[in-house]
């Protein structure tokens, strides 16, 4: 859970280096800020504490390893009451990337990477669609992801 502090416009600065690249080192940071190593440290470190972030992640290209299709699949449930369990057995399908409960005509919205569409179609029959409460199962596959970005930390219309 994050917790609610004040980050200023160094922070922001701070954050916007490292949704670039992770990897760059506190002190060239600290030059960009103008402030020292240590304080960069201290801040990052704080920032962590607090929840606003979530250690660091190398960002693997899924058409590199082999996985050609992205399907995001709206997920109805035949009851309410059945979403920890569905959640459970969804958790346990490995090319399942990110599930998000959600408001409209679906229950949940899921991102699949697969290897080709035999294996999105392999899934949604004998996985997804065997899991117990899901009524009906509902495909979008993407064709191209034009954007792929985090927060915008600089901006001045975040409210503190």
């Amino acid at each position: 859970m994050v917790s609610k502090i004040q980050i200023d416009n160094i922070d922001r600065k701070i954050l916007s280096y490292l949704i670039k690249n992770a990897r760059m080192p506190f002190l060239e940071i600290a030059r960009e800020c103008g402030i020292s190593g240590a304080a960069i440290h201290q801040r990052v470190k704080k920032m962590e504490e607090c929840g606003i972030i979530e250690g660091s992640s190398f960002n693997v290209k899924p058409e590199a390893i082999g996985f050609k299709v992205c399907a995001f699949i709206g997920v109805t449930l035949d009851h309410a009451h059945k979403y920890k369990t569905v959640v459970k057995d969804i958790k346990k399908i490995s090319e399942v990337v990110e599930c998000h409960f959600i408001t409209g005509n679906y229950t949940f919205l899921i991102k699949l990477l697969c290897r080709n569409h035999d294996h999105l179609m392999d899934l949604l029959i004998n996985t997804l669609q065997n899991i117990p409460g899901i009524a009906k199962t509902e495909s979008f596959i993407a064709l191209e992801q034009p954007i792929n970005r985090q927060v915008n930390v600089e901006s001045d219309k975040i409210e503190e």
